[in-house]
């Protein structure tokens, strides 16, 4: 089982060539799968569910360990030790998942594949959405080039569904070859099922195309924050970049300005205001806002032709709303565990869900930094007003942190995700890469090479309307997931406990 989840977390973005494997995610869960149907005891099936989770979680975000130790400066085994404690504690839902699978498992084949959908995927949706949530690595990242084409119809919890539901019946038919002709119809109609949502329908219509500039300054992580190397290289290059670039929109990363405004060196803000305030260009730009007195956020600013003020320090601003947890900010009883690396960690504030876009030569571009792509369920609050929903995404990250390591593939996964939920166009400037533009079908057009400092100039077409999944989730968000799993749960207690007083004494 630990073999078995290891294989499970290469399946997202393997490590020798960083593509998803999706064969590899379905043979491992049927692994699973088959194992817990060889349990007699709700307890050994807990074990075996939480093995297989633990190693899962720990081989899908070992790289946390580069962040706390090769940066943070926390020593190797305590990194170690925190990797695997967080995976073994997330673990515990997938754990309660198989034994729930076991202890309700119902005769038919059809009602097994539906009860164990239902007990992974919420599963799934606990771990991404309790305690600020952390779905990095879900199943349905390994299938952004086939089975994850559902996700316009469900999302990425709905294909998590899907593909518990296929690798129940496979292991069922793996187990009985002989089976009733039922059960190889059902086996077919779950793979079949997949398979035909490979192609999209088109809910979507295209909009205008706009020319980008998007900058990749591959400042090295432990200089980034240094006020005598980072700091002043990345003011300068990208101060030079954004003064320079051409494009109809430049797009800077997560805090590629390092500096609070007032901290910045005199005229270094004003000059920056006055370069987009009139022409035909505009910028979006990484950098830190706040003060001692009104807290800090990790934001976005916009600059645009008409909306400089001298009134107005930041026209647009787009602020964090998904802070990441001992890095943006502390939860409660561990402060004692930041306080032992030295990263330049802190309390921020919050931003609210659903801030509006940013509007530029007609398209509505929606920034989100950094891991924020991975709740598509807050994304979608922007799709309430399909009028006013954005056309194109834009994702400004740091992920410097994690070196050279197989985060930056699973988070470009990530992002293709929300593009096939949204049917929206995702343009990403990084610091380190993947700095790319990403096409409303999840293709990459246009890609910078990693760990390179450089420019990506291209062209995004932006998308008007809705998918029916950004239709449902932006007004119901995932409650109709969590109330239809809960459904199936009850519905195979209610029979097995109809069933148990059936047979009586």
């Amino acid at each position: 089982m630990l073999l078995a989840g290891l294989a499970h977390a290469a399946s997202m973005a393997n490590p020798w060539n960083g593509q998803p494997l999706g064969w590899l995610q379905l043979v491992a869960l049927t692994a699973l799968v088959w194992q817990l149907r060889q349990c007699q005891r709700p307890a050994h099936a807990a074990g075996l569910g939480w093995l297989f989770a633990t190693g899962w979680l720990a081989g899908t975000f070992w790289w946390l360990f580069v962040a706390m130790h090769t940066y943070g400066g926390l020593a190797a085994w305590l990194a170690a030790v925190a990797v695997v404690v967080l995976a073994a504690v997330l673990a515990t839902y997938y754990a309660l998942a198989a034994w729930a699978f076991v202890w309700l498992k119902p005769a038919g084949a059809v009602q097994q594949a539906m009860l164990f959908a239902a007990v992974w995927t919420l599963a799934e949706l606990a771990r991404g959405v309790w305690f600020t949530g952390f779905g990095w690595g879900g199943a349905a990242y390994a299938h952004t080039d086939a089975l994850a084409r559902s996700a316009q119809y469900v999302g990425a919890y709905g294909v998590t569904a899907l593909l518990a539901l296929i690798a129940c019946l496979l292991a069922l038919w793996i187990e009985a070859p002989r089976a009733p002709r039922k059960l190889r119809l059902a086996a077919l109609a779950g793979v079949m099922a997949g398979a035909m949502a490979w192609s999209p329908g088109d809910y979507t219509v295209p909009t205008a195309t706009l020319e980008v500039a998007l900058l990749q300054g591959n400042i090295a992580q432990d200089e980034k924050f240094v006020p005598g190397s980072g700091v002043a290289d990345s003011l300068r290059w990208y101060g030079e970049q954004l003064a320079t670039a051409r494009a109809s929109l430049v797009v800077a990363p997560e805090t590629a300005i390092p500096l609070l405004p007032a901290q910045l060196p005199p005229g270094y803000w004003s000059a920056l205001q006055q370069r987009f305030a009139s022409g035909e260009q505009a910028a979006l730009v990484g950098v830190p806002l706040g003060s001692a007195a009104l807290g800090y956020t990790n934001s976005v600013v916009g600059f645009k032709p008409g909306a400089a003020s001298a009134a107005v320090e930041v026209p647009y601003r787009y602020d964090k709303h998904h802070l990441v947890p001992f890095g943006e900010f502390v939860p409660p009883l561990f402060r004692w565990f930041t306080a032992m690396m030295a990263i330049p960690l802190g309390d921020f504030n919050r931003g609210a869900v659903g801030q509006a876009s940013f509007e530029w030569r007609g398209q509505r571009l929606a920034p989100n930094v950094c891991y924020e792509d991975l709740f598509g369920e807050e994304l979608a609050a922007r799709f309430v007003d399909p009028a006013r929903a954005p056309t194109i995404f834009v994702n400004v990250s740091n992920i410097g942190w994690f070196g050279q390591t197989v985060a930056l593939d699973q988070h470009l996964q990530i992002s293709r995700m929300r593009v096939l939920e949204f049917a929206r166009p995702f343009i990403r400037a990084t610091n380190t890469g993947d700095t790319v533009i990403i096409d409303y079908r999840g293709r990459v057009t246009h890609a910078l090479e990693r760990h390179t400092r450089g420019v990506l100039v291209g062209s995004v077409q932006g998308r008007d309307g809705l998918t029916p999944f950004a239709w449902w989730v932006s007004r119901f968000g995932l409650w109709p997931l969590w109330l239809i799993g809960v459904a199936v749960v009850a519905l195979a207690a209610w029979r097995k406990r109809a069933g148990g007083h059936r047979e009586g004494p």
